[in-house]
């Protein structure tokens, strides 16, 4: 037995050596399909080159001799119309005539054709960027019906709200709103910098240079001494309030002070992609290069950097996934970790990382930043680390509460934002904080009714939403300036509290909640969860109102509630969450004492013990607790462990072409399925259409498939209301673990057999089965959980007897999302040491009689 365990860690170590060679000689990113794209452009052969070139000529060719014949007819009838000419002379003018009036008739004849009917495109056509064809992309002219789906799908971020000719249409009486909130000023929050003269406006910061921007921010001014702060220090904590310059100018100062000399770079983490690209792409605009250059960025399933990149920006899981291939961080001279007070499951990782790597190399520089109070406990931690503060550059805020509680606070914050536009002057524009994407459309529509039933007797409003799953082009828009005699209104998730910066916001409402994860050691259950928000998180939202000149918070709760029911620090993420991805990270990289692993706050050790559990079940881990050839290509996936099993289980089922299918398909995080209002019954009938009665994995496959087979049309995502962005985001997702599992050396194949499909998910996901008991109800095998089918799952009202689910999300109850149908027999089959024969009996395998079972309406009670 402990031979074949020593043979399994020999081919681990083996497979590792193979990996890291392969790495080295094959990078795959971003910048390098594009240089692939300017190859291909300059390996066009001559022939093509002068093919190109005759349809050029002959195209202008063509408007030149068109002219040159107007020219001709227009001389024809002003100097020989009058004059006496032969018969074959009248002939030759009627002739140029009527070839110049066919000539125009079949361009206009043309023109019609574009926009009216479909057209073969031509050589001189722009081509897509891409490997990928999209066949219909003139779906998208305006008014099209690609553009006006788009358009819903996406309404929050194009709406502009309220009339623009309101100055013209002033009412001749008193606007009086039918409700309002009153609000008791408690106290305000005092400026650093009450002398200063409000900030600049954003048509005056468009005035300056980028030089004169960055010597504007509060952080210029400690330039030197931080430069000579980090050459004499090794660790360093950074106090400074988000907007002070901090992310942004940091590295800037380093690399102009030579810290990338020797080909090193320098590493900034953020916890949030959003926050990665974004301050990435400012920074690239201040160094004046192209994004992905000397200025780069790295987040999950995209890599836009080169070897030319010298700042790179990166989410904190990125550079733990870094870990595996360059434990030492060889390649950086310097790495700050920003935003620590966040305090993210994988900040809290890196902390004990880096500070592990510190001692044993000593040209290695950390930051550790914070935008907190928090900076003493980060000092300790690193060893009494000394702290750089930047005092920040903010006005007063005024903070006001509820007189009483509000029963609805979405309610609340929708009459709070019309009260302010209403009643408070322009410029100055409002940010609202929200739990999540379904409160901000919910927001929005509101925000829309009310502002056209008012019409011109209000200012224009401009509502703009920023969450994680917006695309990264409609979340610039809450950077772009407000439009003169308008107000936007930014609705927010906690992303808005430090990780962006939002010039010219003046009013704050915070209705004081927050999406949380949490983690139930006991059942194996993880939560999304709607909780009060600490102090720290509220302070952080009311300071937002005062970045460009004094501001006002109003928290839609009472004083009671902030002094009483508010926690002062969040949980950290490490204290309630799965740790199973992370302990799996850390085995990778050669941790075996967890227990003592140095963190800043420890996990329950039911969770750690948890964790080593799921592992060990999964294969991932030995008897020993050492980490296994299947648990180290487990790691290289950027997936959570069950998802990682399955995917390489599909290598013994021989249908790794669908799984990673399925894969991309559930990593999106997104709905597929779009459901106009307008359109219920034709997108629930579209939906129908690709159900399979194995359940909802299949059914996204099937999906993916069809999309595939129509040559990835935008066309066939409008016709069958299926999320154009999403399914972009899950063939993006999809390329990248078919290079993986080149990587982790499983060869790719294809089986139309749902069979094997549905067994390599249950390998991976044995831990997530339920059982239809005779009352109707499903419980989990193990822990007798009671979990429901999800309304939107084609297993809805089949109920089979035995299913497999991806994850449980709690709203009213558990519901069980992306099922699919199994037999008790693949159970012993795929984890034999997990489940035992006992436990699988009464396993008939039939579905439960539909008078026995309980309906749909008593499913939801």
């Amino acid at each position: 037995m402990e031979a074949k365990l020593d043979a399994d860690i020999a081919e681990r170590d083996a497979l590792a050596a193979r990996m890291n060679k392969r790495e080295k000689e094959k990078t795959r990113n971003v910048m390098e399909k594009k240089r692939d794209d300017n190859k291909d452009k300059e390996g066009m052969t001559m022939d093509k080159l002068r093919e190109e070139s005759r349809r050029q000529y002959l195209k202008k060719r063509k408007g030149d001799k068109l002219e040159e014949l107007e020219a001709i007819v227009h001389d024809d009838q002003t100097l020989f119309a009058n004059e006496k000419l032969t018969k074959r002379e009248r002939e030759d003018m009627e002739y140029r005539k009527k070839v110049l009036e066919y000539a125009k008739a079949h361009g206009k004849a043309g023109e019609v054709m574009k926009i009216k009917r479909y057209h073969l495109p031509d050589a001189t056509s722009k081509t897509i960027p891409s490997q990928y064809i999209e066949d219909d992309e003139e779906d998208l002219r305006p008014g099209g019906d690609g553009a006006k789906w788009e358009e819903e799908q996406l309404m929050a971020s194009m709406l502009h709200l309220g009339a623009k000719d309101a100055r013209k249409n002033e009412p001749e009486f008193e606007l009086l709103l039918d409700e309002q909130i009153d609000f008791i000023q408690a106290l305000q929050m005092p400026g650093t910098n009450e002398d200063e003269k409000e900030k600049e406006t954003e048509a005056e910061k468009r005035k300056m240079s980028i030089a004169e921007v960055r010597r504007s921010l509060p952080v210029y001014a400690f330039r030197e001494a931080f430069i000579e702060a980090v050459r004499e220090h090794q660790v360093l904590i950074i106090e400074g309030e988000t907007g002070s310059g901090k992310t942004t100018q940091l590295p800037q100062y380093l690399y102009e002070a030579g810290f990338c000399e020797g080909g090193k770079r320098i590493g900034c983490t953020q916890p949030r992609r959003v926050a990665a690209m974004s301050v990435a792409a400012r920074v690239a605009d201040e160094v004046g290069c192209k994004l992905g250059t000397q200025v780069g960025y790295s987040i999950r399933f995209e890599d836009c950097t080169s070897e030319k990149t010298v700042l790179k920006y990166m989410t904190d899981g990125m550079l733990l996934r870094e870990f595996l291939n360059e434990p030492d961080l060889a390649s950086y001279s310097v790495m700050m970790i920003d935003e620590a007070h966040e305090r993210t499951l994988h900040t809290d990782i890196l902390f004990g990382l880096v500070k592990d790597i510190a001692r044993f190399r000593p040209d290695l520089k950390l930051l550790i930043s914070s935008a907190t109070l928090d900076a003493e406990k980060f000092s300790g931690f690193f060893d009494d680390a000394p702290i750089f503060r930047i005092p920040g550059r903010r006005f007063p805020v005024d903070i006001y509460y509820t007189q009483a509680p509000e029963a609805d606070y979405l309610d609340a914050a929708i009459v709070t934002v019309m009260q302010i536009h209403l009643t408070q002057p322009l410029p100055g524009d409002i940010l609202v904080f929200l739990t999540g994407q379904e409160e901000i459309e919910t927001l929005q529509e509101a925000l829309m009714e009310r502002s056209k039933a008012l019409g011109s007797k209000i200012k224009e409003l401009i509502p703009l939403p920023v969450y994680a799953n917006l695309p990264s082009d409609l979340q610039a828009k809450i950077f772009e300036p407000t439009p003169k005699d308008a107000r936007k209104v930014v609705l927010a998730t906690n992303i808005a509290e430090t990780s962006v910066t939002i010039d010219g916001i003046s009013y704050v409402i915070d209705p004081g909640f927050s999406k949380q994860n949490s983690f139930d050691a006991r059942s194996g259950v993880e939560h999304l969860h709607v909780v009060t928000i600490s102090k720290a998180a509220s302070n952080q939202r009311a300071g937002r109102a005062g970045r460009t000149g004094p501001g006002k918070c109003f928290r839609l709760y009472t004083a009671w509630a902030f002094n009483n029911e508010l926690e002062d620090q969040p949980i950290p993420e490490i204290q309630r969450t799965n740790l199973g991805n992370v302990v799996l990270m850390l085995k990778s990289l050669g941790i075996h004492d967890l227990v003592h692993f140095d963190f800043l706050d420890p996990p329950p050790q039911e969770t750690l013990v948890i964790a080593l559990e799921q592992l060990y079940a999964l294969g991932a881990l030995n008897h020993r607790g050492e980490l296994t050839k299947l648990g180290r290509r487990m790691a290289e996936f950027p997936c959570d462990p069950c998802m990682s099993k399955m995917i390489i289980a599909s290598e013994k089922y021989e249908c790794s072409e669908e799984i990673v299918t399925i894969a991309a398909m559930l990593s999106c995080n997104a709905a597929v399925f779009y459901r106009p209002k307008a359109q219920v019954i034709h997108a629930d009938s579209a939906r129908k259409g690709f159900w399979s009665p194995a359940g909802d994995h299949i059914t996204l496959m099937n999906v993916y498939n069809k999309w595939q087979e129509s040559n990835f049309s935008q066309r066939w995502c409008v016709e069958n209301y299926v999320q154009h962005r999403t399914m972009k985001r899950a063939r993006d997702v999809r390329d990248q673990l078919v290079g993986l599992l080149e990587r982790v050396e499983i060869e790719l194949k294809s089986s139309t057999d749902t069979i094997k499909i549905r067994k390599a998910i249950t390998a991976g996901y044995f831990y997530n089965v339920s059982k239809l008991d005779n009352s109707g109800l499903y419980k989990t095998v193990k822990h007798k959980h009671t979990t429901y089918p999800h309304p939107n799952s084609c297993l809805f009202e089949e109920t089979p007897r035995w299913v497999v689910y991806y994850e449980l999300v709690f709203t009213s109850k558990e519901f069980m999302r992306e099922m699919s149908e199994i037999e008790s027999s693949w159970l012993l089959e795929v984890a034999p040491h997990y489940y035992k024969g006992r436990e699988l009996e009464d396993s008939t395998n039939k579905k439960m009689p539909k008078q026995r079972g309980k309906s749909a309406k008593d499913l939801e009670r």
